[in-house]
């Protein structure tokens, strides 16, 4: 057995093919781009009229596209947005070379974007995505607009207590332990923890949101490669804040050129809210939205305070370029 593979299950192809269809939510279309080596669903939500800008969201670590849908409602009439599963996670399969790293996801992300001849996009990115985001607005100025990152992972001094557990699922062998510490708990169960540390407030989620976490929660615990793509992600995570050079995180954050809207919630417990300060200063000319309210994923807690500070990011960039003409 190897170090990513879960005790007790299937073959691949006999597990996936007993998968749920992933939720598509109303006026949402799903599709499958495929790359050398790799695939990627890609989650779509038609422009209110045609003509709008691009936009790309990417998710975090453990989320989907799925995590994007409330913002993608708001902003339907601003752009013309899509919603990207990583490799390994949502809907689509993992990378044929295996490879999880922040530079390997963000690769993932340009290679979808120069073969859609989509760019320059309005480029989002909550948590891991952000970093990944991060990373493409650095070495790929020609391909983003704007950057929006929520609750970016982008190197802490002091790691947040609670993400502690997400650092050690980096370590060797740390899939198959978290998948035996936590094979009594129910998808409802684990639903309520992740919501849990995610949310500053549990309590604002409908109990049809629930409903559908969980039924996503039950989709992903069936899938084969669950644990490999949570465990190596986690670990490209650890790799990318020890890097440092003109490779490190925050080196790159000061390269990147395009307006830059950052936000932090005040409730985060896996990216430190007093981290806020150092990212304004570190992206140049960047604003800052502080959420006391929030938590780690603002853009569904918070999706119309999110699409306000965007659109009011646009609107500020446009004048600034008239201005500057």
């Amino acid at each position: 057995m190897s170090s990513t593979e879960l005790p007790g299950v299937r073959s691949a192809a006999t597990v996936t093919s007993q998968v749920s269809a992933v939720r598509v939510a109303e006026g949402e279309q799903l599709r499958s781009v495929t790359l050398p080596g790799l695939t990627l669903t890609v989650r779509s939500r038609p422009p209110a009229r045609t003509g709008l800008p691009p936009a790309l969201y990417v998710h975090g670590l453990g989320g989907s596209s799925q995590n994007w849908s409330a913002l993608m409602a708001e902003l339907e009439d601003t752009v013309d947005g899509e919603a990207v599963d990583l490799p390994g996670f949502g809907d689509s399969p993992p990378p044929a070379d295996r490879d999880y790293s922040v530079t390997g996801l963000a690769r993932a992300v340009i290679r979808h974007l120069d073969a859609a001849d989509r760019g320059p996009v309005h480029l989002f990115g909550n948590s891991l995505g952000g970093a990944v985001s991060t990373r493409v607005a650095a070495v790929r100025p020609d391909l983003v607009r704007t950057l929006t990152l929520v609750s970016p992972a982008l190197p802490e001094l002091r790691v947040q207590r609670s993400a502690v557990p997400t650092a050690l699922l980096a370590l060797p062998g740390a899939g198959p332990f978290f998948s035996r510490l936590t094979r009594d708990l129910t998808a409802e169960q684990r639903t309520r923890g992740v919501i849990g540390l995610c949310y500053g407030d549990p309590s604002q989620v409908t109990p049809e949101a629930f409903r559908h976490a969980v039924e996503e929660m039950e989709r992903r615990m069936a899938l084969p490669h669950f644990w490999e793509a949570m465990t190596r992600s986690s670990r490209g995570i650890v790799d990318a804040y020890t890097l440092g050079g003109q490779h490190g995180l925050w080196r790159q954050a000061g390269r990147v050129l395009a307006p830059t809207l950052l936000v932090y919630g005040g409730r985060d417990q896996l990216v430190s809210y007093r981290m806020a300060h150092k990212a304004a200063a570190a992206f140049r000319g960047s604003r800052l939205l502080c959420l006391p309210e929030a938590g780690h994923v603002a853009m569904m807690e918070h999706p119309q305070t999110v699409a306000a500070a965007f659109k009011d990011l646009l609107r500020d960039t446009a004048a600034d370029r008239k201005g500057g003409a």
